[in-house]
């Protein structure tokens, strides 16, 4: 039968909890990989629950906090507008809590040390998809009394829809916050500017880039931008590897002005993206491709 992978239990950076579990459901629903870390990132409103607890705040609760209930069985509660009304309708304790939208559609299961501040969280980041949320408090605030909940939810939906939640899937980014994107190393120049006269041939200059740096490579474009499709890959593959190299942008007429021709003299290579290793010339895109698909290339990178 096929088998649907569960993405790993995500953590909000606003919420106080969210386990990392990497976890798998077959047509028999089995989740395989325990939990892996406990988040230490907590929501950054301010939660005061009134001293006053009205008789619709005790109904409220009573609904919510009631013993564990399945998720159908589970009363799927409208989000009110406004942070007080939430924190004063959802209960704070642990729990498992399921999203749906304004079609009623289940969106995201997740658990948390707080619902309520869950709740509030996703309901000011993703407004159009948090139009209603069914929670279960779970007295034994451990990871696995969480987990077995999270467990028995998501395996209900899944064997009631044959899918996992659009949130719970692999790769989707909307109910975490990601963190930021590492920023690229900058390209090399080799000159000041074109209108600046060099003290030093530009065959010099490019001796002494590949022979001062580990891993130098020219290419068509940014490393960010890559100009061509061999440039593009080439640098796929060099930051598959975790490399620290340089790279070189041959168009750059301004600060690299006449370095493609010079660069073609100096290698005797007559294409780019070109490749140096310890001051030697690797080759271009083929030959590094071809290395990398047989192992070659991580063994010489790690010389």
């Amino acid at each position: 039968m096929a088998t649907i992978n569960l993405s790993p239990l995500q953590a909000s950076p606003s919420l106080p909890l969210l386990y990392s579990t990497p976890a798998q459901a077959s047509a028999k629903l089995s989740f395989n990989s325990p939990i892996a870390k406990l988040s230490t990132s907590f929501l950054s409103l301010s939660f005061r629950p009134s001293s006053r607890t009205t008789p619709r705040r005790r109904a409220s609760f009573a609904a919510a906090s009631a013993a564990l209930k399945s998720l159908s069985e589970a009363e799927l509660l409208p989000v009110p507008p406004s942070l007080e009304e939430i924190v004063a309708k959802f209960p704070s304790e642990c729990g498992v809590y399921a999203i749906h939208d304004k079609n009623g559609d289940l969106q995201f299961v997740g658990i948390t040390k707080n619902l309520a501040a869950s709740v509030a969280t996703h309901s000011k980041s993703v407004p159009d998809l948090c139009s209603a949320v069914k929670v279960g408090v779970v007295e034994e605030a451990d990871r696995d009394s969480l987990t077995k909940a999270w467990k028995s939810w998501m395996e209900e939906h899944i064997k009631a829809t044959g899918k996992v939640p659009p949130g719970n899937e692999n790769g989707n980014a909307t109910w975490v916050k990601q963190p930021p994107a590492k920023k690229k190393k900058a390209d090399l120049r080799l000159t000041p500017g074109r209108h600046v006269q060099l003290t030093v041939p530009l065959e010099d200059l490019i001796d002494r880039l590949v022979k001062e740096n580990r891993v130098v490579a020219f290419i068509k474009g940014s490393r960010s931008a890559p100009m061509c499709g061999f440039s593009q890959k080439v640098v796929g593959i060099l930051e598959s590897q975790g490399v620290d190299y340089e790279s070189v942008d041959v168009l750059d007429e301004e600060y690299n002005s006449g370095l493609r021709e010079t660069l073609k003299k100096y290698s005797n290579w007559p294409t780019f993206p070109q490749i140096f290793v310890q001051g030697e010339l690797l080759g271009g895109c083929d030959i590094l491709t071809s290395m990398y698909e047989t192992g070659e290339l991580a063994g010489l990178l790690k010389k």
